[in-house]
């Protein structure tokens, strides 16, 4: 059974521009520790990074509460498995809400081409 559906997109300029603009602080406001590793390792950072952006944005709109009271951007972590694929692991708020909602897993995609960066999440349960 779906718990809910989330999608978000995003212009990669402007996470790049945040990011020039506020450096490290604006990544820790919103990536773990492994996520800004992750993306500060590839070639074009502002990609992975927005991509990440979208992703945590699309789970929480899958929640039906968005960032802000219920959920934070630390509650919400992309990974990816051995081979690419992304995963979202749930900690804190995140974890605990869908526990109570049932849920089992959760569905994540990412895409960025060009100048934008999209995701698409599904709560299941």
């Amino acid at each position: 059974m779906i718990i809910g559906t989330g999608i978000d997109i995003i212009d990669v300029k402007r996470i790049d521009q945040a990011h020039e603009r506020w450096g490290d602080k604006f990544l820790r406001k919103f990536l773990c520790a492994e996520e800004i590793e992750y993306c500060l390792r590839q070639s074009n950072p502002a990609l992975s990074i927005a991509a990440r952006f979208a992703g945590k944005e699309a789970i929480s709109k899958a929640f039906g509460t968005g960032i802000g009271g219920k959920l934070n951007w630390h509650d919400i972590e992309i990974a990816h498995q051995e081979h690419g694929r992304p995963i979202a692991r749930l900690h804190g708020k995140a974890d605990g809400l869908f526990s109570e909602l049932g849920g089992r897993n959760v569905h994540i995609s990412l895409s960025h081409n060009g100048g934008q960066a999209a995701a698409l999440a599904v709560l299941e349960a």
